[in-house]
């Protein structure tokens, strides 16, 4: 989910979207409409009216009226069935799962460690998961002193199984009928692709959603040297274009992480040390941690000059 200023937590409409409302009323304006409006357009049209004349009066919202809260709100849930499941989930690389063979005292460290309410369940990997634990269920048996199960079977409960493609308005309203706070989502080969909470398609109309469990923000890159950045491998390559270079997000294979990108550079799962050039932008990648599923954090080192090239 991403992060970024808010009105108290709440996505403020980008600037691409701004551009777009512009665009739009002027062609309207000039070339008329091919459809008549409809209640999602006209709505959009009044919010955006609504705040040119607020701003050319310089007043603040009058009591009674829609706040700038509000309006962000409306507009995301305007948007809101636009998205798909894919657009919103958290990405297998981070699902907190524990094996189906663990023991209730693994399962008990899991949820203090990570603090969530339910994990998902597997089975010898995460393309077979099996159910999820609530932790309800869990602390049951240690508020009542009751004696510890010697395996997970009896809390295991069935989750939604969606495909990454489907509307995040069709899944919130399953869940919601079905009275399900978690889904895994599953790719076109019937693999595990990520999950997706009741929280995070709330979070697509309300903004982020925190509580007093949940981390600070981490970093995901940052300049360590004048000519040095460090990154996490999961930073999208959209982020490091904008703050970087904007020839980082040119690669023609079908990828969005900077981790996705050193993989599609060697061609495999890089090793610790090795370092890969990018050769649309000239900068160079070094792997910095790593193992033999993925990499985790990256060195990126700017294009080297012509001439120091020369001087070399």
């Amino acid at each position: 989910m991403p992060e970024g200023d808010s009105f108290g937590g709440v996505k403020p409409a980008s600037d691409d979207d701004s551009d777009g409302r512009i665009w739009q009323r002027l062609k309207t304006m000039f070339f008329g409409r091919d459809h008549e409006p409809t209640l999602r357009e006209q709505l959009e049209e009044a919010i955006a009216e609504h705040e040119e004349d607020s701003e050319d009066r310089g007043q603040p919202d009058n009591d009674g009226d829609l706040t700038a809260v509000e309006r962000t709100m409306l507009r995301n849930l305007l948007h809101f069935s636009e998205h798909r499941v894919d657009d919103v989930m958290v990405t297998r690389s981070d699902i907190i799962a524990i094996e189906e063979s663990a023991s209730f005292a693994e399962c008990v460290a899991a949820f203090a460690e990570h603090g969530h309410s339910r994990l998902p369940v597997y089975r010898d990997s995460l393309d077979s998961i099996i159910g999820m634990i609530h932790i309800k269920d869990i602390f049951a048996v240690l508020a009542e002193g009751r004696e510890t199960p010697e395996n997970l079977e009896a809390f295991i409960r069935q989750p939604r199984f969606v495909p990454q493609n489907m509307s995040v308005l069709a899944l919130l309203d399953e869940m919601r009928r079905t009275r399900t706070h978690l889904a895994i989502v599953l790719d076109e080969y019937s693999g595990t692709e990520g999950l997706v909470t009741i929280e995070d398609l709330v979070e697509e109309i309300v903004g982020e959603i925190e509580d007093e469990h949940d981390d600070e923000p981490e970093e995901m890159f940052r300049q360590i040297s004048p000519e040095m950045w460090e990154a996490d491998a999961r930073v999208e390559l959209d982020d490091l274009a904008e703050a970087l270079d904007a020839k980082l997000a040119e690669v023609d294979e079908d990828v969005d992480t900077l981790g996705g990108l050193a993989f599609v550079i060697a061609g495999q799962v890089p090793n610790i040390g090795q370092m890969l050039l990018h050769e649309a932008s000239g900068w160079r990648l070094e792997i910095v941690e790593a193992d033999d599923k993925r990499v985790f954090k990256i060195r990126l080192f700017p294009p080297v000059e012509a001439d120091e090239d020369e001087d070399a």
